[in-house]
């Protein structure tokens, strides 16, 4: 009988997705595995880790020395770590906690079958699902080309890549045939999904045709950015029922010396304007944002613009 393999799931929803594809991996050859267990019992353990902000990295850190510890007590037998903290410190990391047996970024976590036994069988989409069976996110995309000056994701996970649609819609439908009802999707920003494809915004394309897939009752998009925004995706929220009056979209400031300051390619004139368009074509959306402050440079005026 196989080991049993401990998952530790830190940072976003996007790790989540890879630890849930890690799972599916390692249980279709035959391990068992657990997932943010609050008594971890396996022989091995994987540690996902986020490196975005400084909270974030200490948590990843005293996870894994905590892991480390019960490594050197005999309590596990293996621990290995990958995603967001590993990809970018990778070799201060391995000097510095050498009780792991194997560092992976966000890229080449599969490996870890092959570095434990070798040769390996591979599911489509199995995932093992970790949220309520009735939900989970869906990962568009990896990386991003916006590169915001307060972000490390481009340096974490480099140039935006589009997935497939039709490796998306497939997974959607082996989804919805395992009982799934609701897809947040997800991405590091969703509306660039398609233009390193071809050039052209092709979100809208893509949740039309998720929204027609029988079984699949509500759709909610998440990480959208305000600059060059693809309008005919408000027409997909109007016409299709399962497609939620819903926008995740981070705003982040609203005084134009801040976005210039912040790289963010967008003004406060058109600020403005996205968010009337958006409540005239869609009524009674609801918009999700997120607002910094204490950015380099940032004057008592800019602060008090943002608060108006």
């Amino acid at each position: 009988m196989k080991k049993t393999i401990d998952i530790i799931s830190l940072g976003c929803s996007k790790n989540l997705v890879d630890s849930e594809r890690l799972m599916g991996l390692m249980e279709a050859n035959g391990y068992h595995c657990t997932h943010d267990s609050e008594d971890p019992q396996g022989e091995i353990v994987v540690v996902n880790t986020c490196g975005f902000i400084a909270d974030a990295k200490e948590e990843s850190i005293n996870t894994i020395l905590e892991f480390a510890q019960a490594k050197t007590e005999g309590r596990i037998e293996k621990l290995f770590v990958m995603g967001c903290l590993s990809e970018r410190y990778l070799a201060d990391l391995e000097t510095e906690i050498p009780e792991v047996d194997g560092w992976y970024g966000k890229f080449n976590y599969k490996q870890l079958l092959s570095d434990l036994e070798g040769e390996r069988r591979e599911g489509d989409y199995h995932r093992h699902i970790t949220t309520p069976p009735h939900y989970t996110y869906i990962k568009i995309s990896e990386g991003c080309d916006r590169h915001c000056a307060y972000c490390a994701i481009p340096l974490i996970t480099g140039r935006h890549q589009s997935r497939p649609m039709d490796e998306i819609l497939d997974e959607v439908r082996y989804l919805v045939g395992q009982g799934v009802k609701e897809f947040n999707v997800i991405a590091q920003e969703l509306t660039y999904y398609g233009i390193d494809i071809d050039g052209k915004q092709h979100i809208a394309e893509l949740i039309e045709r998720m929204a027609d897939i029988p079984g699949v009752a509500w759709i909610r998009l998440h990480y959208a950015y305000p600059a060059h925004f693809p309008w005919d995706l408000l027409r997909v929220m109007r016409e299709k029922q399962n497609v939620c009056k819903y926008l995740d979209i981070a705003l982040q400031h609203i005084s134009d010396n801040m976005l210039s300051r912040m790289c963010r390619h967008v003004t406060k004139a058109e600020t403005y304007e996205l968010v009337e368009r958006l409540r005239q074509e869609v009524p009674g959306i609801h918009i999700h944002t997120t607002l910094m402050v204490g950015f380099p440079g940032e004057t008592e005026q800019d602060y008090e613009e943002l608060k108006e």
